[in-house]
């Protein structure tokens, strides 16, 4: 699920044209291959080489990794307490769905309206026009449904373009997890009257507690289901054996109402860890399962990762490091077994500003700090800890505007050299000068 706060964002398609429009469309061969398929490329096409090494990582897969531990934690969880009348687990598992999808499946089957910001190109890494590296693994909850699934688990990798720091990153991973009831499963007393849908026409309104056709009976049940499933799942992974403090907060996303953030109070500090609601009725009906109700959650496995064990900063996940995957290197049968990392050493930052004048805006193109995040990784990767903007000025006389951001070069690994870090720095100057339109100042 995009679980998260949206803006309105009114996305445009991207010509070419002399200049500015080279970001767009300069860098890249008529065709793109990606898990063995040829795609060609168009002026959506913004994937860069430092993503497409990324995508055959697995990280979910490898084993020992500190994000394997936890998937196999949450998936022992619900094996372990969902069992079907059979004996059989009631969820199903999928871990290794190709995150090459459709446009159709990352937006509209979900509802997303084409001004959503979660479209923009600003946002997303796109293949083309018609295909994108999945923003969330909700992007395969259509076909799941579709396919007859109640419930079910997805884990995986997704894509978005983001700031630098140290907890953001533009590949991370989501555990995603859907249940549908029909009237037979939610009122398992059939002597009771109560119905999914609202028949009594008064009642036929959206409010803040129901979406319109549903009974308030339906979702209160439907609600209590999926936070007393989730309260469970958190106090498996995080508790410890001790009852952790957890708060509901009422919040708003785009495909579910009502929906809501969970958090917990973990060694002192409050952490927002996942988001949920009741699936909005559409996406059902448009799924082929117009009788029934469901509920939704998306969580981002990273986040629970550096939290339960410690990690200070994104970018360890991604380390070849043994120093850094030794020390998650045990067996854990019972899943219960919590390490804390141990930074291997901490070397220091070397920090760089660079100033540039923006390229005046047009009506096919406008500057996005994410174009210059986006190019600043595919030159320094990760040796490129943080990049913030700490000056942004007007011009009063020309209505030029400057930005004026500080780069912190670190390895996790070694010291770096000045002498390296320089070098870096005059390719990230050069590239925004050639591919965004800048004018370094």
């Amino acid at each position: 699920m995009i679980f998260r706060n949206s803006k309105i964002f009114i996305s445009k398609k991207y010509t070419n044209f002399q200049g500015l429009g080279r970001f767009l469309s300069q860098k890249y061969d008529p065709t793109i291959n990606l898990f063995g398929r040829e795609y060609p490329t168009d002026e959506w096409t913004n994937i860069n080489q430092s993503i497409q090494n990324k995508l055959q990582r697995n990280l979910l897969h490898q084993r020992y990794h500190p994000l394997n531990h936890l998937a196999n934690k949450i998936k022992h969880f619900f094996y372990k307490t969902y069992i079907n009348r059979n004996g059989n687990p009631l969820f199903t598992i999928f871990d290794n769905f190709n995150p090459v999808v459709s446009v159709e499946q990352n937006f509209d089957s979900l509802l997303t309206p084409k001004d959503h910001v979660s479209r923009s190109k600003k946002d997303c890494f796109y293949v083309n026009k018609d295909y994108l590296l999945r923003a969330h693994t909700t992007a395969h909850d259509n076909e799941l449904i579709r396919s007859g699934l109640n419930c079910f688990l997805t884990f995986g990798d997704v894509y978005r373009r983001d700031e630098i720091d140290s907890k953001h990153y533009p590949v991370f991973h989501q555990c995603d997890g859907v249940r549908l009831f029909d009237k037979n499963e939610l009122f398992k007393d059939e002597r009771l009257e109560m119905d999914i849908f609202e028949k009594n026409v008064s009642n036929l309104i959206r409010t803040f507690e129901k979406q319109k056709n549903y009974t308030l009976d339906a979702s209160k049940i439907v609600e209590y289901d999926l936070k007393n499933t989730l309260t469970k799942l958190v106090q498996f992974i995080f508790g410890n054996n001790n009852k952790l403090n957890m708060k509901w907060v009422s919040a708003n996303f785009p495909f579910t109402h009502p929906s809501w953030e969970l958090e917990i109070e973990y060694k002192g500090n409050w952490y927002e860890v996942l988001g949920c609601g009741i699936l909005e009725q559409d996406i059902l009906i448009n799924a082929g399962a117009k009788n029934h109700i469901a509920w939704a959650f998306g969580l981002g496995l990273e986040r629970w990762a550096m939290i339960l064990n410690d990690i200070p900063d994104i970018r360890v996940f991604w380390s070849t490091d043994d120093g850094f995957l030794s020390q998650f290197k045990y067996e854990d049968p019972t899943h219960t077994k919590i390490i804390k990392y141990k930074p291997v050493s901490v070397y220091p930052p070397c920090p760089c500003d660079i100033s540039f004048w923006l390229p005046q805006k047009t009506d096919s193109y406008e500057y996005n700090s994410n174009d210059f995040y986006d190019l600043v990784r595919d030159v320094g990767g990760d040796l490129v800890e943080q990049v913030t903007l700490i000056d942004n000025f007007e011009n009063k006389k020309t209505k030029k505007i400057s930005h004026c951001y500080r780069i912190i070069y670190r390895s996790m690994e070694r010291t770096l050299l000045q002498n390296e870090v320089n070098e870096l720095h005059k390719k990230i100057e050069a590239k925004a000068k050639e591919q965004l339109g800048v004018q370094i100042r």
